[in-house]
Formats: structure tokens, C-alpha cells, sequence
């Protein structure tokens, strides 16, 4: 794992450590090509430079978000802000469902949003995959 991701998951109370480490373990599984770092102070991975998956911790919960989740076609995942986003917010480590993470994770390769160049296309976002 990530040095920086693990401090930041040690950093955490005892239940949302658990829950972080679970989902880097479980991302870092399915998505082993992806680049991970610390990206706006969270835990966030990257396929060639475009932001995939994250997580970060609220004041009530860690929040799990996919850039393109909203493309996914999981009612599990409930949108977020105001572009392709998706979430899905844990309080425990057991609601953290292994075979659902793998298929959002799985579903998170093949459905892409160029987020790389948001900026660049002045907030217009198109689609890669």
C-alpha cells in the first residue's frame, strides 16, 4: 500500500481505519495498474493520469466516490456534485461489500469520463470509455 495512503488511514478512528483499509486493499487488488496517491488530501487512484476512484473521510462516515459512478447503472451508488460522479458511504467495515466493490471497480476500467481535461475543455467533460 501506499505509504501516504497508510498514514492516511492510520490517522483515522479505529472503525473508519478498518474501513479504509479495506477498501485501498480491495482497489489496490482490482486495480493494480493504476497509480495511486494522496490528491486533495484523500486517497485517490488513477488510470493514465484521469481520477478513478477515492476515498475520504466525512464527519459521520468515509465516503467512497467514483468520477464516472453515475455511468455505472448502480443503484447503490448515489450521485454526487454536479458532473459523473457516484458515492457510496460506509459507518462500518461489513457494509463494505467485496463482490460489489470488485464489479463497481470492474465497471469503473471500462466507463471512463475524461476528468484529466476538465479544465482545459472548460468543464466540459467527454466520454473516454
Amino acid at each position: 500500500m501506499n505509504k501516504d495512503v497508510q498514514a492516511y488511514n492510520d490517522a483515522m478512528s479505529v472503525t473508519d481505519k478498518a474501513i479504509g483499509q479495506k477498501l485501498a486493499r480491495e482497489i489496490n487488488k482490482h486495480l493494480a495498474a493504476a497509480e495511486n496517491k494522496i490528491w486533495h488530501r484523500h486517497p485517490v487512484w488513477f488510470l493514465n493520469g484521469n481520477p478513478i476512484v477515492g476515498y475520504s473521510k466525512l464527519k459521520d462516515c468515509v465516503r467512497l466516490l467514483f468520477w464516472s459512478g453515475q455511468s455505472f447503472g448502480e443503484e447503490d451508488l448515489q450521485p454526487e456534485g454536479t458532473f459523473k460522479a457516484a458515492e457510496a458511504r460506509y459507518t462500518d467495515v461489513k457494509q463494505v461489500d467485496a463482490g460489489q466493490l470488485k464489479r463497481w471497480l470492474e465497471k469503473s476500467v471500462k466507463i471512463q469520463w475524461d476528468y484529466k481535461n476538465i479544465v482545459k475543455r472548460k468543464g466540459v467533460l467527454e466520454r473516454l470509455s
